[in-house]
């Protein structure tokens, strides 16, 4: 069931504006993402629900998504995510953003996978600017944004293939704007 879980747990930058994630729901993976493991307990995380039109759309004008795909602006007009959750490094718990990295990943990813297990996907997003982030959501000095998770009802397909025999591993999109992921095979990562 996890596999299941992962395999449809992709990077979505296209979504249905015409479903919300409804906020109750939004406030179900932070609550599940705060019962993950931290580094020594710490716990130094805060997350924001931006979920309002407004909200969405000052964080859509200051993320940047897969600028490995030249020539394409993502998401689509009218693909915009329907919300986000803002993950923050609460500097007054731990000084250190960057020692916290470890605890925002297992966090994200426990928000993404419970987003898909529900219906809904998403995409994390490290390519903004922390302090035009923090301005435009209002949220205070000592909380350092580390990572804004899109959210939505995904409207594009993403395929999973191996990597081919030249080894790159960059995604691409096709004419019909599929978009592909290559992965490595179990025996290229495997150690024995």
């Amino acid at each position: 069931m996890i596999r299941d879980i992962v395999i449809k747990n992709r990077s979505y930058r296209g979504f249905d504006g015409s479903v919300k994630i409804p906020h109750r729901t939004l406030v179900s993976f932070i609550d599940t993402a705060r019962l993950v493991a931290s580094g020594a307990n710490v716990q130094p995380l805060k997350y924001q629900i931006v979920d309002s039109p407004e909200k969405v759309g000052k964080l859509n004008a200051l993320t940047k998504w897969a600028k490995m795909l030249k020539g394409v602006e993502l998401p689509h007009k009218g693909m915009e995510p329907t919300s986000y959750i803002v993950i923050y490094v609460d500097s007054n718990i731990n000084p250190n953003a960057d020692a916290a990295k470890t605890d925002v990943g297992i966090a994200a990813q426990t928000i993404l996978l419970s987003a898909v297990e529900e219906g809904f996907g998403g995409c994390m997003l490290g390519n903004f600017n922390k302090a035009d982030v923090t301005s435009a959501m209002g949220a205070d000095e000592s909380l350092v944004p580390a990572l804004v998770i899109a959210l939505g009802k995904p409207a594009e397909t993403v395929k999973l293939v191996d990597v081919g025999a030249d080894g790159k591993t960059a995604y691409y999109r096709d004419e019909n704007d599929v978009h592909f992921v290559p992965k490595r095979q179990l025996d290229d990562i495997l150690l024995s």
